[in-house]
Order: C-alpha cells, then sequence, then structure tokens
C-alpha cells in the first residue's frame, strides 16, 4: 500500500508539474475558434478567433494539416477598395485582446485538400513569438461553421430601444 500511495503522489507531483508547464508555455489565450465551412468546388476558407495575452506576443505563424498554404491576413481598404493582404506577424499587446474576424485579421486556409463541412473540427497550430523571442506552438482545435456563418456580435448592455 505504501509503495502505491508513494507512486500515485509522484505522479500526481508529475502531472501538476506538466499543467504548470502547459499554461506558461505561451503567454495566449484562444477564445471561441471557427472556420467557415465551404462548397464543393471551394479551395480556401477562412479562420477565427479572438487572441489575448497577459504579457504581449506575437503570432508569428500559422499551420494546419486542412490547407497546403495556411497564411496569417488582413483586410485594408486602400484607394476605396478593400484589399487582403499576408502579415508576417500580429501583435497582441498586453492586455489589448485581437479578434480574428471576417472583414479584418484571419487565418486564411488555401489550397484545401478537402471541403469542410460544418460540425468538423481543424486543428490550427498558432506559432507564437513570446518577449524573449522563443517560438512556441499552441495547438487550437477550430469547429467548422456553417458556409454563411459570420462572427457572433458582441453584447451591448448599455443599447436602448
Amino acid at each position: 500500500m505504501k509503495l502505491s500511495a508513494l507512486i500515485a503522489r509522484s505522479v500526481a507531483v508529475t502531472l501538476a508539474g506538466l499543467c504548470a508547464t502547459a499554461a506558461f508555455a505561451a503567454d495566449i489565450e484562444v477564445a471561441n475558434p471557427w472556420v467557415r465551412g465551404t462548397v464543393a468546388a471551394q479551395k480556401a476558407t477562412g479562420a477565427f478567433m479572438q487572441l489575448s495575452s497577459k504579457g504581449g506576443v506575437s503570432l508569428v505563424g500559422v499551420e494546419s494539416p486542412a490547407a497546403n498554404i495556411v497564411e496569417l491576413h488582413e483586410m485594408v481598404m486602400a484607394d476605396n477598395v478593400m484589399k487582403m493582404r499576408a502579415l508576417p506577424r500580429l501583435d497582441i499587446k498586453p492586455g489589448q485582446p485581437v479578434e480574428l474576424k471576417p472583414g479584418s485579421y484571419h487565418v486564411m486556409l488555401i489550397d484545401l485538400k478537402k471541403p469542410l463541412a460544418k460540425g468538423d473540427v481543424v486543428p490550427i497550430t498558432l506559432k507564437v513569438e513570446g518577449k524573449d523571442q522563443k517560438v512556441e506552438r499552441v495547438e487550437v482545435k477550430a469547429e467548422v461553421r456553417d458556409l454563411t456563418a459570420a462572427a457572433p456580435m458582441p453584447m451591448d448592455h448599455n443599447h436602448h430601444h
């Protein structure tokens, strides 16, 4: 009994250490990750989520096995035309959440390996650079939503009718 208690305690301490390490692995919090579904012949779509950081980090890359090309993009208005361009990095300042949403910053999944249907789950890896210049990988599971899905509207508690 003593040996099994000792083993159980050792496992608990090891697990607690692993959990603590994971919590400090990258100073980024990811909320509501999702991907817009596609139709059969469609070869590209967007992935969206909210990102925040307590200490400040930079998103310096994205990967997914769902597509051959995965890029961080932004939509910008230039000469009265909305243009999409790839970004090499996106800074997430301390306490200032960044929303990846349609018509703004987003992850582009290009040259999809198969159509994405509502309910599928797309693994996405975020490459996050901390203040120490160390790049860490954060795994995200994004649920595929209907191809007509839009970003959820933020709650406005001061709205009056």
